[in-house]
C-alpha cells in the first residue's frame, strides 16, 4: 500500500509539471530515502493510478512514517515531514523564476496565476486547510464587510511548544520573511519550506522578492518582501516601491503595514508589503469630502467614507502622488490635536504612522493613506486607536493592512464558541463563554424589543443573526482605530489636519 502511494506521488508530480517523466524513478527513490524505506518494483511507479488525493496521499505516508517511528507522532514533526516529502517533487528555484519569467512575458496576470497554481501544487499553500476557513459578508453602514474565521493555522501541539522551548536559540534564517527560508528544512520553532519558491522581483533598483502567503486570506493573496533583513519603514520610497509593484503587475493592489508596534503587522522586523488580486470592501468605499492640495495640481484628494480615516489620492502619475503622500506623511509624523487625543510622541517616542494601500483603477494610480496612532493611556493600555475591551471577546489583537482594508481575521476558537451561544440561545439560557455573556446579554435584549426573540429563531436565520452582529463587533472595530472618530468632533478635528496639509 506504502508503495503504492509513492508510486502516486511520483505521479502527481509528473502530472502537475513538477517533475519529469524522465526524473520518475530519481524521485521515487528520494522519496524513499525519506521514508526509510527499502526499495520496491519499479511497477509502482509506472502503474500507479490516482486514488487518492495529494492531501490524502501525504497523510497516508505521514501516518506510515509515524507508525515504524521514523517520525514522533506530534502536528509539528508531522508538517515538517510532509513538507520534506513535497520538497522532492519541488523544482529549484531557478527553474521556478525561469517559468514566471516566461509567463510573464504573455502577461502579468498569466504569471502570477501559474505562480498561485504552483504553490497550490506544491502544497506551500495547503489548500485542504485554507476550504476550512469560515467566511461571510456583513452589511454595515459603510458597505459590507469581510468576515473570516481563520481555521487555516492548526493549534500547536504542547509536546511541540515544549521541544521549541527547549530547543538551542539559532539565528538562521533570521525570520520567516528572509530568503535563506527558500528550502529550509525548518525545526521545532520554525515551519519547513523545502516546497517554498520566492521569485526574483526588483524594484527601484533594489533587490526584492514575490511569493505568496501559506495562509491566503484572499485571492492570490502575496508577500513582496525586501531580500535584506531590515526593519519596515514608512517613508517616501515606501510609495517609490509600491508604485513600482503596480507598474510591473498592475492588475494587483499592493499595501504596507505601518512602522509601529500596535498599529503595525506581526513582523515589524523584515521590510515587506502584501499585495493580490482582490477588492477590498475599503477600495470600494467612495471618497465624501473632497478637497484640494494647491501645491500637487496633478493629484486628486479627498476624505474616504469609511471607519477609520483615510485619505485618498489619485493622478495619472505616480511621481506626483508619491510627492504628495510624503508631503502628507511628513505633516501627520509631526501632528498634535490634544482635542482628538492625538500626540505625535511621548517622551520621544513616536506615535503616528500610515498604513498605505496602492492599485490602478480606470488608468490612473490610487493611493489611500490610513492615518494610525499607537499612543497607550490608563483607560486603554493596549492602545487608544485599538480596539477597546468591550469587543477584546471577538477581536482583541493589532489591526493590521488586511483588516484596516475592511477584511476581519477572527480567531479558531469563534467557530466553538458560536455554536455554543447558539445552543445556549435556542434553550433560552445565558452564555455559556463569560467573555461574550454582556455582549450576548444585551444582543438578546434588542432582538426581544424589536420583537424579533432569538430562541425563537430557525437554526438559520439564528447563524445569519450571529453572523450580522459580528459583523458590527468588527465595524466597531475599525472604528476604534480611527483616530478621527466619525462625529461632529472628529470631523472638525480631521478639517483641521486637512488644513494643515492643503496649506
Amino acid at each position: 500500500m506504502v508503495y503504492r502511494a509513492i508510486g502516486q506521488l511520483v505521479r502527481y508530480g509528473v502530472g502537475k509539471g513538477l517533475i519529469r517523466s524522465a526524473d520518475a524513478v530519481y524521485t521515487y527513490n528520494r522519496l524513499l530515502e525519506i521514508l526509510a524505506l527499502p526499495g520496491d518494483c519499479k511497477e509502482n511507479i509506472e502503474s500507479a493510478e490516482a486514488k487518492h488525493t495529494l492531501h490524502e496521499l501525504l497523510a497516508l505516508l505521514t501516518d506510515d512514517a509515524c507508525r515504524r517511528g521514523v517520525i514522533k507522532d506530534t502536528q509539528g514533526s508531522r508538517e515538517l515531514f510532509d513538507t520534506r516529502l513535497m520538497g522532492a517533487l519541488t523544482p529549484l528555484p531557478s527553474a521556478v523564476a525561469d517559468r514566471f519569467a516566461q509567463e510573464y512575458q504573455d502577461s502579468p496576470a498569466r504569471a502570477t496565476d501559474w505562480f498561485y497554481d504552483f504553490s497550490r501544487d506544491v502544497n506551500y499553500i495547503r489548500a485542504d486547510r485554507i476550504r476550512k476557513d469560515i467566511r461571510w459578508r456583513s452589511e454595515t453602514e459603510y458597505g459590507a464587510l469581510d468576515i473570516t474565521v481563520n481555521m487555516s493555522k492548526p493549534e500547536k501541539d504542547p509536546r511541540d511548544i515544549a521541544a521549541a522551548g527547549s530547543a538551542p536559540t539559532r539565528g538562521y534564517p533570521r525570520c520567516l520573511l528572509c530568503s535563506e527560508t527558500e528550502g529550509y528544512a525548518g525545526r521545532a520553532d520554525f515551519p519547513a519550506r523545502q516546497n517554498h519558491r520566492i521569485v526574483p522581483l526588483p524594484l527601484c533598483g533594489e533587490a526584492w522578492g514575490f511569493q505568496y502567503s501559506p495562509y491566503v486570506y484572499y485571492h492570490q493573496h502575496c508577500i513582496i518582501l525586501n531580500t535584506r533583513h531590515v526593519p519596515m519603514v514608512i517613508e517616501p520610497r515606501t510609495f517609490d516601491l509600491l508604485f513600482g509593484f503596480l507598474r510591473q503587475f498592475p492588475h494587483f493592489f499592493v499595501g504596507s503595514n505601518a512602522d509601529l508596534p500596535i498599529v503595525g503587522g506581526s513582523i515589524l522586523s523584515h521590510e515587506h508589503f502584501q499585495g493580490g488580486n482582490y477588492e477590498f470592501p475599503m477600495a470600494k468605499a467612495p471618497v465624501e469630502h473632497p478637497f484640494a492640495l494647491d501645491q500637487f495640481p496633478d493629484v486628486s484628494a479627498g476624505i474616504v467614507r469609511w471607519p477609520l480615516s483615510v485619505i485618498r489620492l489619485s493622478g495619472a502619475e505616480s511621481e506626483a502622488l508619491t510627492a504628495a503622500a510624503s508631503h502628507i506623511l511628513d505633516i501627520w509624523r509631526g501632528y498634535s490635536d490634544k482635542s482628538a487625543d492625538i500626540l505625535a510622541s511621548t517622551n520621544g517616542e513616536p506615535h503616528n504612522t500610515v498604513t498605505p494601500i496602492a492599485r490602478i483603477r480606470d488608468g490612473q494610480y490610487e493611493l489611500d493613506i490610513v492615518l494610525r496612532n499607537n499612543r497607550t493611556s490608563g483607560e486603554h493600555p493596549l492602545g487608544i486607536f485599538h480596539p477597546h475591551e468591550e469587543y477584546h471577546h471577538i477581536k482583541k489583537e493589532n489591526i493590521g493592512l488586511i483588516e484596516v482594508m475592511g477584511m476581519a481575521i477572527l480567531p479558531s476558537r469563534l467557530r466553538g464558541e458560536l455554536r455554543e451561544i447558539k445552543k445556549a440561545m435556542r434553550e433560552n439560557q445565558p452564555s455559556p463563554d463569560p467573555p461574550h455573556a454582556d455582549w450576548v446579554k444585551a444582543m438578546t435584549k434588542r432582538y426581544a424589543a424589536a420583537n424579533r426573540p432569538m430562541q425563537t429563531m430557525s437554526e438559520a436565520k439564528l447563524e445569519t443573526a450571529l453572523r450580522a452582529e459580528v459583523g458590527k463587533v468588527f465595524c466597531g472595530v475599525l472604528e476604534d482605530c480611527g483616530v478621527f472618530k466619525r462625529n461632529e468632533a472628529g470631523r472638525r478635528a480631521f478639517g483641521k489636519f486637512i488644513a494643515a496639509i492643503s496649506a
